[in-house]
């Protein structure tokens, strides 16, 4: 890990993405107390105020703080990568990890339940699945959740193929070592650099679906202070007002570029062929 970590910390693009996803953690997690206002207080006489020194970030179009709603959003935004991106990764490893080790019949199962998901866009996807369950938070997060299940599944199953008929898994076998042994503490700790880069890399991807869904009505509900609903509501205004699109967009633009070169980062930290870590 540490030889990982004086690797990773030569990056110092990849450093900033990560103090950055900290910054967003820590303002997440006390939104309420950093916010200087309630981001559902309307005000009919702050409507479409530009910046000032009330309102760093302007007000959008019923008079409620731009940046106040920008600092709750950051909740949602890691609520949907975590629990979206948390559930991609165990169930695609999961399915991963069953179809490389057991080959077979099961393989080919689950490698066209895998093809077949892949076949669709991403968004295609996420839509058709909110259009079946209906626009929530909950619908949302599965949705993404399902549309980067199969990467994980890929991931995982080729590199269970790799290392599948390895010598020491040979050697493994031949001593009488448990199958689910073997997969807990032979393979699975073997596979898990190229998940761990991927999930960094579907977070971003996670937070732009989620914005995307949103912005098109089938994400969370239009109060909701959300990135992507605060940039549908803006697209009505934005000659009139140009800080109600441009705020938040710079806030998805920073935080899917922080986790894609955390992401880039930790590829070449965990990879010592690559000029990183020479």
């Amino acid at each position: 890990m540490l030889k990982v970590w004086n690797r990773y910390r030569h990056n110092l693009l990849a450093v900033s993405g990560l103090v950055f996803i900290l910054l967003l953690i820590v303002i997440a997690i006390f939104a309420r107390q950093i916010a200087p206002h309630n981001p559902y207080t309307m005000s009919t006489a702050a409507r479409l105020t530009g910046p000032s020194s009330s309102h760093w970030f302007g007000t959008d179009q019923f008079g409620r703080d731009i940046l106040s709603r920008i600092i709750y959003g950051s909740h949602i935004s890691l609520q949907v990568g975590i629990i979206a991106v948390g559930f991609s990764f165990i169930v695609g490893t999961v399915m991963g990890v069953i179809a490389g080790y057991s080959g077979g019949w099961v393989d080919s199962l689950i490698s066209r339940i895998t093809d077949v998901l892949f076949a669709l866009p991403d968004i295609l996807l996420a839509l058709v699945i909110m259009a079946i369950l209906g626009p929530s938070l909950n619908n949302l997060m599965l949705a993404i959740g399902i549309v980067y299940t199969p990467i994980f599944s890929r991931i995982a199953r080729g590199a269970v193929l790799n290392i599948r008929d390895s010598l020491y898994i040979e050697a493994a076998y031949s001593m009488g070592v448990k199958k689910i042994k073997i997969l807990w503490h032979h393979i699975l700790p073997n596979i898990l650099s190229p998940l761990i880069v991927q999930v960094t890399l579907s977070f971003a991807f996670a937070i732009l679906s989620e914005a995307a869904l949103s912005f098109l009505g089938l994400g969370v509900s239009p109060d909701t202070p959300s990135w992507g609903i605060m940039l549908s509501s803006a697209k009505d205004w934005m000659e009139l007002a140009w800080w109600t699109a441009v705020f938040p967009g710079i806030a998805i633009t920073l935080a899917v570029f922080s986790f894609n070169s955390v992401g880039d980062g930790l590829r070449d930290a965990l990879d010592p062929r690559t000029g990183t870590g020479n």
